[in-house]
């Protein structure tokens, strides 16, 4: 009898903690049925085994119904998807790349990516879009995760890595301070470090406008109002001022900006930053008291707390808050953010945002663009420059000085980006339009081609979680007949354009000339090899190879232990002022509404709500609003609300719950249609990371007359709602 295989080590395809699992291969699945089931692997260090649902539930994503498994093209004659080959598909979609490109100009043609790919394929496709289709205009969906807060890093610290020390280091932290963060719901197998923090004796403060399961564990909850967490960092800080809780040796030794910073902070006195929040002043003093009279302390934020139109500087306050207690650069202190999609941090060091090449280099730097041009083999003239970010980018598509092209790898924008229906419109107006993607997601649905990509469990490629570790997927399945890797869909479209090389199928291939084009920048890889990965549960990086005859670098788990990533070593004070979100309530639209995820879905749901138990735990969405609020709108738990903005309106069956602010509704985001909440967020830009105001828009709530119209149930992969 033959021995069945070893399970194979691998990894969560969902958030930035890339939880190992092992996936065993199962004698007689059922058919249609995944041919894996999930294990644990306990020796992974961040999760420890520890699932969450989601990832529980992983291999269902697998199964025949849940997938793609042809390619599709859009009939010319009745302008519906039918299956096609792939030569026939990929020579659609390069011919409308081409055609587009020729009309209209090469940055006519735009790049879309997704926080989700390998650092492989994110790696190669921005070499893609600046050496095969010669475009300026790639960006991901991740600008809309944590731009705001990397771009706020870089600014202050000189570098961005989610987190400058490992997630263990959190359990070992004197206070830590979470805004606009519910791991409990968003990251389930991190909840273990909080919980350890508090069980060692040390301190919670959560920042939310919701009563969470997180805020549950909180030694002390504050409630600011949307849009408002900006006042409430310089209330702190105004405090830790006036208090003389400011360490001074450290301020003088390893930072600049401190006096224009105090000078902002006094000017947001406690009852002024209460009368903006709405945050007692008695809960900011015990904040203080907490935070600095512990021997230690972190901040970390969210998208709750970066999602705005003024995100950078929010973050730079926070920021501003560690520096001024010398909370930066020490044993189990710092600042962190905790990075939503699962490559979020490894898909923009590489080369798919706008302004930047890989290695974390900028693309306006000569010397960067020489380096990478040698590594890719081109004239670094040839390269283009900086290209307009991830909303721009959509809402000009398919207008006279946008995009008229788009390929788009691993995202689904349909539901996940603000203003929805705007965006689904402007794609609708593209002269073309191919989506590479596992389902036939929202956006897939509108594609001229749509090209089925393997899976998670079927390919090898390496990701970077939140602490900066770079990890290594692999295959353990046969990808489907009909479905092609990421990597094997570009090298054909590259083909097609005349690039017949540099577009490699191998992950390994691709990842060794990553490690080549990122050596010397400040997210160098050039250590890392697939080998000490296995090896080593991941390697942090920066990891530089010190060349042969030397000793490997250890990698780099904890940062600025030494020095910043500043010219001169020292970090660098914001001095930012408070300003208003891009939209205040008025008496049109009186209320707030403020956006997230639940436990059992995961971003745009275009993988959960393919699986069966997830649907079952979140079935759909809903209004979160206040017992008070209720009964002034003469509603009831269940009731159908419609919810306005200035952008549209949708329809969800009410929540009620004294977890959250009278002021303030909140709605889930991962579903389409009628019960979609981007179709009411403001597309509002910060001016530096260009991230839009997701987290705090204007609204107005009613009971809604009629049931919606639509559906927001999952799709099967022919695109028939199941």
């Amino acid at each position: 009898m033959t021995a069945a295989p070893p399970p194979t080590d691998t990894h969560c395809p969902y958030c930035s903690l890339q939880c190992g699992m092992r996936l065993g291969l199962l004698e007689r699945p059922a058919p249609g049925a995944p041919a894996v089931a999930v294990e644990e692997r306990p020796g992974f260090p961040v999760n420890r085994g520890a699932l969450c649902g989601k990832g529980d539930s992983a291999a269902e994503v697998l199964a025949d119904a849940a997938r793609l498994h042809a390619p599709l093209v859009r009939d010319r004659r009745t302008g519906a998807l039918r299956e096609a080959s792939w030569t026939e598909a990929l020579d659609r979609a390069a011919g409308g790349l081409v055609r587009a490109a020729g009309r209209y100009g090469r940055d006519a043609v735009g790049v879309f990516g997704g926080g989700g790919l390998t650092n492989e394929k994110a790696y190669l496709l921005g070499k893609f879009a600046r050496v095969a289709l010669r475009t300026a205009n790639i960006d991901y969906n991740g600008r809309f995760c944590m731009s705001s807060a990397a771009a706020a890093q870089r600014r202050a610290f000189g570098l961005d890595r989610g987190l400058p020390f490992p997630l263990a280091d959190v359990a070992r932290t004197g206070c830590l301070i979470l805004v606009g963060g519910n791991p409990a719901d968003t990251m389930p197998p991190a909840l273990r470090y909080l919980r350890e923090q508090r069980e060692s004796g040390g301190h919670l403060i959560v920042v939310d406008p919701r009563r969470t399961r997180t805020a549950d564990l909180a030694d002390l909850h504050l409630r600011p109002a949307p849009g408002t967490d900006l006042a409430l960092a310089l209330g702190l800080l105004h405090l830790v001022i006036a208090e003389g809780h400011v360490d001074e040796a450290f301020v003088a030794e390893r930072t600049t900006g401190y006096e224009r910073a105090r000078a902002a902070a006094m000017a947001h006195w406690p009852e002024r930053v209460e009368g903006i929040t709405g945050v007692p002043v008695a809960h900011m003093r015990r904040a203080v008291e907490l935070f600095c009279g512990a021997s230690s302390g972190m901040v970390l934020t969210a998208r709750g707390g970066e999602q705005h139109s003024k995100g950078v500087d929010t973050v730079g306050a926070w920021i501003d808050l560690c520096l001024a207690t010398g909370r930066a650069g020490r044993p189990y202190s710092g600042y962190g953010c905790l990075t939503g999609q699962g490559n979020g941090q490894g898909g923009r060091e590489h080369g798919q945002k706008a302004d930047q090449l890989p290695g974390y280099r900028s693309i306006d730097d000569p010397a960067a663009r020489a380096h990478v041009a040698g590594v890719w083999g081109v004239d670094p003239d040839a390269l283009p420059g900086p290209g307009r970010s991830a909303y721009e980018l959509l809402d000009t598509a398919g207008t006279d000085d946008g995009i008229r092209a788009l390929l788009l790898m691993g995202s689904n924008p349909v539901v996940s980006a603000p203003h929805a229906t705007h965006v689904t419109e402007r794609l609708r107006a593209l002269d073309h339009l191919v989506v590479c993607d596992v389902v036939l997601s929202e956006t897939a649905r509108l594609a001229d081609v749509v090209l089925p990509s393997a899976q998670w469990a079927e390919e090898e490629g390496t990701m970077t979680n939140l602490e900066g570790r770079v990890i290594l997927r692999r295959a353990a399945l046969t990808r489907p007949e009909g479905v092609r890797t990421d990597l094997e869909i570009l090298h054909g479209l590259a083909e097609r354009l005349g690039v017949t090389k540099g577009f490699p199928i191998a992950a390994e291939e691709v990842f060794a000339e990553l490690r080549r084009a990122s050596a010397g920048g400040q997210a160098d890889y050039s250590g890392i090899t697939y080998r000490r990965i296995a090896a080593e549960d991941g390697v942090f990086w920066p990891c530089p190879d010190p060349g042969e005859g030397r000793p490997a670098h250890p990698g780099t788990p904890r940062l600025f232990a030494d020095r910043f990533a500043t010219d001169d070593g020292r970090a660098r004070f914001a001095a930012v002022s408070h300003r208003p979100a891009a939209e205040e309530p008025d008496p049109r639209y009186p209320l707030r509404l403020t956006t997230g995820r639940v436990l059992a879905q995961y971003q745009s749901g275009a993988q959960t709500r393919r699986t069966p138990a997830l649907n079952r735990a979140a079935p759909g969405p809903f209004v979160e609003l206040h017992p008070r609020l209720a009964d002034r709108l003469g509603v009831a738990d269940g009731d159908l609300l419609t919810v306005t903005s200035r952008r549209g309106h949708t329809v969800a069956p009410a929540r009620v719950t004294a977890g959250i602010r009278p002021d303030t509704v909140f709605m889930p985001f991962h579903w389409p249609g009628a019960g979609s909440a981007n179709n009411l967020t403001n597309p509002a830009l910060d001016p530096v990371s260009r991230m839009p105001e997701f987290k705090a828009c204007a609204v107005r709530v009613e009971k809604a007359p009629v049931e919606p119209t639509g559906t927001t149930e999952p799709a099967d992969a022919a695109g028939r709602a199941s």
